[in-house]
């Protein structure tokens, strides 16, 4: 990498750049991608702040309790501008990981990974920065570059992260099976949970407090899960029986046809079972001999992929989701994660053709928006297809930590991730 793409100035002028370019997206109104932050989000807020409703204590709520922080958060200066503040938290929260990833004096790799990062926002578009995942990409980001130097700290971030919005899991998951140090992640996991259920308890939520569990789990087939395809594209092609539909309930738009019932009651189990078999292939492989820093990236990754593409619900603020492992990688190794990260700029392109541009054309199930999703959702497939034949590789049965390290392309570079 060029020498002045390494400064910090420049680093900085473009994290600027990208953020304003999405926020004049987002306050442009085409497509409305705040719908959620405007409709959604306020409405929370100002039944909360006003004693109607405590969401998550005495009402069920779909996301878990810490997400009313931010939601909340953003009504400081009033409802009036309560977009433009949400966007200035989300824009305050990355430019801390974007800190942390780049530092006084970034090396190669993390300059990479922070130009990365920069373009996939910008290739995803006014959504990178519109939902209440955008406040648990940043969190996540921050909590896996500190777990080489404070793991106990960045297990704990990662906790508060998973009570946003529930995917940062993922990596405690992926850290339980690739890391030496796994009772101090659960330790830091259960303590910080036990403090959240607590608080919540205290305050009369009772089992309320896991109502976001269920809120998921009754959920029909939203039209961007992969498997929606196969009614999207009857819908698209005339063939009777299929329709979208919009769920007064959940809020989101949904696809129903011809054995949609049936899908919806066994994606649930059947996430659950992928999820199992990657961690069955994370475990082989540490028992082979692979260490944390070669498997933990690939194996946190596929876990993410799964919760996306192996689900009934599905959105296009899930792609914000790859940002953390994929920086994760890059830092350690970017020749070993070029390929994976390219494809992931390839599924954000994709992703903000359909949302918010040309959404209605896709609820209109017009072949080309139909088409442009189902590679979108078939790359997720192929990603995940490519991590899982990295995990396998470091798991063969002959495997010691060089034989690993010849297993991952580009491992010549590594630089270790973990603090073991």
């Amino acid at each position: 990498m060029p020498e002045f793409l390494r400064r910090p100035a420049l680093l900085w002028c473009g994290f600027a750049i990208v953020h304003a370019v999405l926020i004049i997206l987002n306050l442009s109104g085409i497509g409305w991608p705040l719908g959620d932050v405007e409709r959604v989000y306020l409405g929370w807020a100002e039944a909360t702040t006003s004693g109607a409703v405590s969401l998550g204590i005495n009402t069920d709520f779909v996301y878990p309790i810490l997400a009313l922080a931010p939601i909340l958060a953003s009504l400081v200066f009033g409802a009036g501008p309560y977009a433009l503040t949400w966007l200035g938290l989300v824009t305050v929260l990355n430019g801390v990981a974007f800190a942390a990833l780049t530092g006084r004096r970034p090396g190669p790799a993390a300059a990479l990974a922070a130009w990365w990062w920069l373009l996939f926002l910008l290739l995803l578009g006014p959504i990178a920065l519109a939902r209440i995942d955008s406040v648990t990409v940043p969190l996540a980001i921050l909590g896996l570059l500190w777990l080489r130097s404070r793991p106990f700290w960045g297990a704990v971030l990662l906790t508060v992260a998973t009570w946003v919005k529930v995917w940062p899991v993922a990596a405690i998951i992926a850290l339980v099976v690739a890391s030496r140090r796994r009772w101090q992640v659960l330790a830091a996991f259960a303590g910080t949970s036990a403090l959240i259920i607590g608080a919540a308890l205290a305050a009369g939520s009772g089992v309320t407090i896991l109502s976001f569990v269920t809120e998921q789990t009754n959920r029909g087939i939203q039209i961007e899960a992969p498997v929606a395809s196969w009614w999207l594209w009857q819908s698209a092609l005339g063939i009777p029986g299929a329709v979208v539909y919009y769920d007064q309930q959940i809020l989101t738009y949904q696809v129903i046809g011809a054995g949609t019932d049936l899908a919806a009651a066994v994606l649930t189990p059947l996430l659950a079972l992928c999820v199992g078999v990657v961690l069955l292939l994370g475990w082989r492989a540490q028992r082979a001999g692979a260490s944390a820093d070669l498997l933990f990236p690939p194996l946190l990754l596929a876990l993410v992929l799964t919760l996306i593409a192996v689900n009934k619900v599905g959105s296009p603020q899930f792609i914000t989701w790859l940002a953390a492992p994929l920086i994760l990688g890059l830092v350690s190794s970017w020749r070993a994660w070029r390929g994976p990260a390219l494809t992931a700029l390839a599924m954000a392109a994709l992703t903000q053709i359909v949302y918010p541009y040309f959404y209605n054309d896709l609820l209109a199930t017009t072949p080309a928006m139909v088409l442009i999703l189902s590679v979108r959702n078939l790359l997720e497939l192929v990603l995940l297809g490519w991590m899982l034949v990295r995990i396998w590789r470091l798991g063969a049965a002959s495997a010691t930590l060089s034989e690993s390290t010849a297993a991952s392309p580009g491992a010549t570079t590594h630089r270790p991730i973990l603090k073991e």
